[in-house]
């Protein structure tokens, strides 16, 4: 299986890489289109600030071939966000592969949300033997709004999509691979897909 973890200067790249060779497979890093049209899997990974990533996806052409692509692609954290339509980091427009929207989250809770929280209503054969109310790792000042691609909900002061699916797109707001065994198996699930 040839896993490419899309490289684009915006990823927690290195600790994604390790969480699949713990699971026996070597994730290559690019940002040239022909490796990964040629993937079988896609990770499009995501730390930093939404418009900056935003313009390195531009800068490299890749805001438009992602959009195009066939195979299954799992977006985690701002991967995910970006996404979506848009999102009220740097006031940013998305991929647009979700319908939804990113907010900030508002003052009644402390930000960003770091740490441990539940996701639940599960939807979606990349929870395959993962639990309701399962434990994953966060970190983030802004979240998607629920839509029809919702897979999994999280609280934080307020209800959130925390995995969206649209098609051959998946997205997991948490990082599976600091998200112990339950993450593993969610990483292991996308490489069954």
């Amino acid at each position: 299986m040839k896993l490419v973890i899309i490289n684009y200067g915006a990823g927690n790249i290195k600790s994604i890489q390790f969480a699949f060779k713990r699971l026996g497979v070597n994730a290559v890093l690019s940002n040239k289109p022909e490796e990964i049209l040629a993937a079988d899997k896609l990770i499009f990974p995501g730390v930093g600030e939404a418009s900056t990533a935003m313009a390195m996806l531009k800068e490299s052409g890749l805001e438009q071939l992602i959009p195009t692509l066939k195979q299954p692609v799992l977006g985690i954290c701002l991967g995910m966000q970006l996404m979506c339509e848009s999102t009220e980091e740097g006031n940013t427009k998305g991929l647009g592969i979700f319908k939804t929207h990113v907010k900030r989250f508002d003052n009644d809770v402390k930000v960003p949300q770091m740490g441990w929280n539940v996701i639940k209503d599960l939807k979606s054969d990349l929870f395959v033997g993962i639990k309701e109310n399962e434990y994953m790792y966060l970190v983030h000042s802004y979240y998607a709004q629920h839509c029809k691609e919702t897979i999994a909900k999280t609280d934080y002061g307020i209800n959130y999509a925390s995995a969206l699916q649209h098609n051959n797109f998946y997205g997991v707001q948490f990082h599976p691979e600091k998200s112990s065994l339950a993450g593993a198996k969610i990483l292991k699930n996308f490489l069954e897909l």
